[in-house]
């Protein structure tokens, strides 16, 4: 245990995040922790199915590559490293580490976590995962591993499990591992904390950010920045879009605490600084979420392109056209989507076109694979002028849906596998609390009336949105005291459904975070069965926030 502070980087947002950022953030300047997140909710369906062709497979094996050329490097710096690449499978992840490293003659200890497994108490799924807390990582490391890899769990734990090792908290200290948590809720998305995919990102540079760290104090307090040097930025901006992803209200709920984030104080301490502190803790729920992928069946999608005038009527024709084939073999799902990408009088023949989307799914992939490739392409010269499509459909592919359960915290076989082989269980939290919801805070002063301009909201807000599976959230910020004193007044939940009209007829619940000048919004349902089931033309809702900024309000011209 040890009260200096503890340097935790990130080098991967996602499987598939860049490559290089193992290496650049163990050369950019000092670490005594790098972490990297692989897991996401798709991402644990890709992995199911690699397990299905090949029982040893079933982790990231981009990490292994990683570490092939940098695993000497994090040796020498003396730098631990804890991800989640196990997935569905961290004992042959570890082993295969093990195996690099004696290859390449790295004296590394490697332990994994287990215990996250809940497939055989779902039946019928492919992938069923509990996501658990940071603990079985902090036991690792306590007992001397160089290397962890864990299956499921929560993205924050990562940093937390670290930060209690390092600092020695116990099970209990709430308010502490509250701040690590929202630290870690920071840092998992990698570049996203330092500009990237940031609503002003004019501002950052962000052709190439850099990846971020957090300087973790013993009580709970940190500071998030960057190597110096790096692209990007880090301001109480990004800070606050990151904090706003895949949340929803004030009670962030995870396996060791809650986080109360309704508390959470930035404060820009300099360029490239910004400090989280007063973060509130409290005990974490009873029960553990589980993440459930099944196979869903099987999914085709073919795109008309239709040029020039009549567009609506050539739109019509297709459908009429394909409802005769349906007629006698019609999908379980179809969706229509006409995206009118085209203008009058276009100069190039794309600009004139538009986009006629058809997606179909069906549990018997000989309704979503040939009977519809077969109907598409027999209308190359039947049907409207100019007919002609993007790519012809195919056989018809599986697709996936993702579902949350829940199971009690003791429920879970939690299980710290150290470096030298013991099994270490990891207890079940002692006390738990239920998550009410947290009564809505006073609003601020409404502005004074004046004069109005119509203009994107986006000219005086930020977003950022994101899936949980068939929902989205939607958080939104202020950028200035007066902004949000009309913010919060102007943007209701009924105002958001006049702005996003998908969600009409949806349930849409706004949440309210003054100590971050925002809101977040959570539209049930808004995804159908999720990311996986593609049925949506942004299937993560990850432009959903920039669609809200470019609608237009009635805004004080004092703002503008």
């Amino acid at each position: 245990m040890t009260a200096s502070a503890l340097r935790v980087g990130n080098a991967s947002g996602f499987y598939g995040d860049r490559f290089d950022a193992m290496r650049e953030m163990l050369t950019g300047g000092p670490l005594d922790v790098l972490t990297g997140d692989y897991l996401a909710e798709l991402t644990m369906l890709i992995l199911g199915r690699d397990r299905l062709k090949d029982p040893n497979a079933g982790y990231a094996r981009t990490f292994l590559r990683q570490l092939e050329e940098c695993l000497g490097l994090a040796h020498e710096r003396g730098v631990k490293i804890v991800a989640n690449a196990g997935g569905l499978n961290p004992a042959g992840l570890a082993d295969a580490v093990r195996a690099l490293a004696d290859r390449l003659g790295i004296p590394v200890r490697v332990a994994h976590v287990e215990g996250d497994d809940r497939t055989t108490a779902h039946p019928g799924s492919l992938a069923a995962h509990a996501y658990l807390g940071g603990f079985g990582i902090a036991r690792c490391l306590r007992a001397g591993a160089d290397v962890v890899v864990t299956g499921r769990v929560t993205d924050a734990a990562l940093v937390t499990g670290p930060a209690a090792a390092h600092f020695g908290w116990a099970p209990t200290e709430y308010d502490r591992l509250a701040g690590a948590v929202v630290a870690g809720h920071v840092l998992e998305c990698g570049a996203q904390a330092t500009g990237g995919n940031y609503p002003f990102f004019g501002e950052g540079g962000a052709v190439r950010p850099g990846f971020p760290l957090a300087e973790l104090h013993q009580d709970g307090s940190s500071v998030i920045t960057k190597h110096p040097g790096t692209g990007g930025l880090v301001d109480v901006g990004t800070v606050t879009a990151q904090l706003l992803y895949e949340t929803a209200g004030a009670r962030y709920a995870g396996p060791d605490t809650t986080a109360r984030l309704d508390t959470v104080r930035l404060t820009q301490e300099g360029r490239d600084r910004v400090r989280i502190d007063g973060v509130v803790g409290e005990a974490p729920p009873p029960a553990l979420k589980v993440g459930v992928n099944r196979l869903g069946g099987f999914r085709n999608e073919v795109v008309f392109v239709l040029t020039g005038l009549d567009i609506e009527s050539k739109a019509a024709l297709v459908r009429r056209q394909m409802g005769a084939v349906f007629a006698e073999s019609r999908p379980a799902h179809v969706d229509w989507d006409l995206v009118r990408t085209d203008r009058p009088d276009a100069p190039t023949e794309e600009t004139a076109s538009a986009l006629l989307r058809l997606v179909v799914r069906d549990p018997v992939q000989e309704k979503a694979g040939r009977a519809l490739s077969g109907a598409a392409v027999e209308l190359a010269l039947s049907s409207y002028p100019g007919f002609h499509v993007l790519a012809p459909p195919g056989r018809g592919t599986p697709y996936g849906v993702f579902e949350t359960a829940h199971v009690p915290q003791d429920a879970v076989g939690h299980v710290a596998v150290l470096h030298d082989g013991r099994r270490v269980p990891v207890p079940a939290p002692r006390d738990t609390g239920a998550l009410d919801a947290v009564p809505e805070p006073p609003l601020p002063e409404p502005l004074p009336p004046g004069p109005v301009r119509r203009a994107p909201l986006g000219l005086v807000a930020g977003a950022r949105s994101g899936d949980k599976g068939g929902d989205a959230n939607v958080g939104v910020w202020a950028r200035t005291d007066d902004a949000w004193r009309w913010l919060a007044h102007e943007l209701t939940a009924d105002r958001f459904r006049e702005l996003i009209p998908e969600a009409r007829d949806l349930p849409v619940t706004r949440h309210t975070l003054p100590n971050l000048r925002a809101l977040n919004f959570v539209v049930e349902g808004i995804l159908g069965e999720g990311v996986a089931a593609q049925a949506r033309f942004d299937p993560q809702a990850k432009a959903l926030g920039e669609w809200l900024r470019s609608r237009h309000l009635d805004i004080p011209e004092a703002l503008l």
